[in-house]
């Protein structure tokens, strides 16, 4: 009889923060670490959001859920005690949460408030460092760490306004940390894929357009999806791509290489 292959990640532990629905990026990533066998956590942003988010933990087999806001003072202490107490490593993390007050993204970056811009660097960027600075003593035996970016962090996208030069620091945080964390064996990824009909894309203006320009662009012709964005990061968290760290990976279709 043949021996069953092994999922690649199994035993392996995951965190991921940022699932709001079932096409959140989150969501995907969570779904492809779990296919490859990894035990998951799972976060909801508050009371609200937990109806959502619930039951997808639940049709994954997340073994730790609850919430999770990075503007909470305590939430993510708490969040990483559990993790501790209960599994005393943690092999991934996926870091898949971005916020701007309506005003400031909606605006153009000069009309941006000091507030708004603060607040934006600190959910989108700053808690990335927070968390892996929780993250990295669980990691005993190296891992992986994932942070959400996109394209305007580089190249200016119209009406992705203030969000442009704060993924551009989460890029620039994930370069540094890989510095400092890569004789602990931690690997750090920025991903940024292509144009995703996600809820939190839907307050940029103008949307439909930047996903059919996307397609026309792409050299393989079609946009991406969760599961794209999922499966890269599942093969990046694998021994695989064990020299791999510090980069943006593009999962876009090829979009980003075209002029």
């Amino acid at each position: 009889m043949t021996e069953q292959i092994r999922p690649i990640l199994a035993g392996k532990k995951a965190l991921i923060v940022g699932v709001a629905n079932d096409q959140s990026i989150a969501y995907g990533c969570a779904r492809a670490f779990r296919e490859a066998g990894a035990d998951l956590a799972i976060t909801w942003l508050n009371e609200k959001a937990r109806p959502h988010v619930e039951p997808l933990a639940r049709e994954l087999g997340a073994e730790i859920t609850g919430p999770l806001d990075v503007a909470v003072p305590g939430q993510l202490e708490t969040v990483f005690r559990q993790i501790a107490d209960s599994w005393g490593q943690l092999d991934m993390l996926v870091h898949s949460i971005a916020f701007a007050p309506m005003a400031d993204l909606q605006g153009g970056l000069l009309d941006c408030s000091a507030e708004g811009f603060a607040t934006a660097m600190d959910i989108s960027c700053h808690s990335f460092i927070r968390m892996a600075r929780l993250a990295a003593p669980l990691m005993k035996d190296g891992g992986s760490m994932f942070a959400m970016s996109y394209y305007g962090a580089n190249r200016v996208v119209p009406n992705y306004n203030v969000m442009g030069p704060v993924k551009a620091a989460l890029e620039a945080s994930c370069r540094y940390l890989a510095y400092e964390l890569g004789p602990r064996h931690i690997r750090i990824h920025a991903i940024s894929p292509g144009p995703l009909k996600t809820r939190a894309a839907s307050g940029l203006k103008d949307f439909e357009l930047l996903l059919n320009e996307a397609a026309q662009k792409a050299p393989l012709g079609e946009l991406v999806d969760i599961m794209d964005v999922g499966y890269t990061c599942a093969y990046l968290a694998t021994p695989f791509a064990h020299r791999v760290t510090g980069g943006t990976v593009y999962v876009d279709g090829g979009a980003s290489i075209v002029a």
